[in-house]
């Protein structure tokens, strides 16, 4: 038996667990990987763990829980550093209510558990807040005024390879030789690494705290979002025209970038709301407390986030996030309700792995085996009322994984070589799922392709049946499409359709 010394030295050494918030997302993906990089013991929480497990490295735990539920706020308990990076952009409700609720439970439940700190990442500015930020402010004032010592980070636009303001603009630079300017343009930031953002909230955890404290971060240059075209045009050795005009209101900026970038317009307007107010570091207290940080410039940051970006795959992208288009919808029916039920099949000669290695290739720059046009068309359709449209695109072009984006999609289901399972993530009245299943042996396979809807009233119903003729095309091709890119059709059969 180990005597008190001994038993007080292993406590010591022993790894105190570190409870990361909104690891699905951007920021909270690559903190857990740093975190583990570092040998911390990290807990991760999450409202559907099935999914975020599958995107982790090994040695992350993985737990459920839902802040806008206190009764669900279990993970906290033996947690020493809490990080709270958890924002409801994409809330299809009244994201400030959200955003305080969810705070005041995990704040309540942090205390409880005896946490010893909390880490938040919020937005700065100062004056005329847009709502955005001032909701995000609050939710810090929240979290510091529970007791539990809170640390709270402030920072203007992060440039990293797959982060929203990045992809903002690089999707308009790449794409308009002509931009439109409007004046919210004009307003200085200070924009700050991903990999900044990322050492600042690990440096956190060591770091003496005896109370709660602001600290604001960023990049070492103010700049204006104009800056930033211009400097991704001179990266990228693009001749761009900007003409800024005097009038244009956050509705239509909203709508106009949901239009040419993968900003889909109820994150685009949340966004272009808290770009009209100047967000810059007033304080000197980054440097106080974190000596050895010495924040990029801009020009380093964007080089870093187009390097980055050539790669195929990047390491998260803002379309990870579990809630980036809100909440989602678990698989199947309700008990009141039906679903239309479309499945075909192929049978092709090829061995399973080969075969589902055309499925595993769908959406994106692949485009959809048949009939793309028509995607763009329901894509545009989409964005016009406030969807993902097709934008979103993929994190990788051949290789997929659980929680991963694909157009106007979410993979919600992934079996290697098996099956892969979509979730619409469309405006649609109401839910929807493709899925395919390869089966077979040796060199032969069955392909089979499911399209599952189901419908929220007559709306629903009315929908469905007024494009039937455009599903059975698309459906129906599309398989076809797979099967051609998989190898030799030996068979194909269909169905039908029918409700469950």
């Amino acid at each position: 038996m180990a005597t008190p010394a001994e038993a007080s030295g292993l406590a010591a050494r022993a790894p105190k667990i570190v409870l990361v918030t909104g690891a699905s997302g951007y920021i909270g993906g690559r903190l857990l990987r740093a975190l583990l990089d570092r040998g911390e013991r990290v807990r991760a929480m999450a409202r559907r763990p099935d999914e975020l497990q599958a995107r982790l490295p090994p040695g992350a735990e993985v737990v459920s829980g839902d802040v806008l539920d206190a009764s669900s706020l279990g993970a906290l308990e033996g947690v020493d550093t809490a990080y709270y990076l958890i924002h409801a952009m994409a809330s299809r409700h009244d994201f400030e209510r959200e955003e305080r609720t969810g705070a005041e439970n995990f704040a309540r439940a942090a205390t409880a558990a005896g946490v010893r700190r909390i880490v938040y990442l919020g937005g700065l500015g100062s004056e005329g807040l847009s709502r955005h930020l001032a909701s995000r402010q609050d939710v810090g004032r929240i979290l510091r005024e529970s007791g539990v010592p809170t640390l709270e980070f402030r920072a203007s636009i992060i440039l990293g390879s797959g982060s929203l303001s990045f992809e903002l603009v690089r999707s308009l630079v790449e794409r308009l030789p002509l931009l439109i300017v409007p004046r919210w343009a004009s307003k200085r930031t200070q924009p700050i690494a991903i990999e900044d953002v990322v050492e600042y909230l690990v440096a956190a955890l060591d770091v003496r705290l005896d109370s709660s404290e602001t600290v604001e971060i960023g990049g070492r240059d103010r700049v204006s979002y104009l800056d930033l075209m211009r400097e991704y045009a001179q990266q990228r050795s693009l001749r761009r025209r900007f003409v800024t005009v005097p009038v244009l209101t956050p509705w239509l900026s909203s709508r106009w970038l949901g239009l040419v970038t993968p900003v889909y317009a109820r994150v685009g307007r949340k966004l272009i709301d808290s770009l009209r107010n100047e967000t810059v570091v007033t304080s000197p207290l980054a440097a106080t407390m974190f000596p050895g940080i010495r924040p990029r410039g801009m020009t380093d940051a964007m080089s870093r986030a187009l390097a980055n970006e050539d790669r195929e795959l990047a390491e998260t992208r803002w379309s990870d996030a579990i809630s980036s288009m809100g909440s989602t919808q678990p698989w199947g029916g309700t008990a009141a309700g039906s679903r239309i039920v479309d499945t075909r099949a192929a049978t092709v000669r090829k061995s399973p792995a080969e075969a589902f290695r055309a499925i595993e290739r769908i959406g994106g720059e692949s485009g959809w085996y048949y009939g793309d046009w028509l995607w763009q068309t329901r894509g545009a359709f989409d964005l016009l009322f406030g969807g993902a449209g097709m934008r979103r695109g993929r994190r990788d072009p051949s290789r997929m994984r659980r929680g991963d984006a694909v157009d106007f999609w979410r993979v919600d289901e992934f079996e290697p070589g098996r099956m892969v399972r979509l979730r619409a993530e469309m405006k649609v009245p109401g839910r929807a799922w493709l899925q395919f299943e390869v089966t077979g042996e040796g060199t032969d396979s069955v392909i089979r392709q499911t399209a599952v809807f189901e419908p929220h009233g007559l709306a629903g119903l009315l929908y469905w049946y007024a494009l039937y003729p455009v599903h059975w095309l698309v459906f129906n091709g599309m398989l076809r499409g797979i099967a051609a890119s998989s190898g030799p059709t030996l068979a194909a059969e269909r169905s039908g359709e029918g409700e469950r």
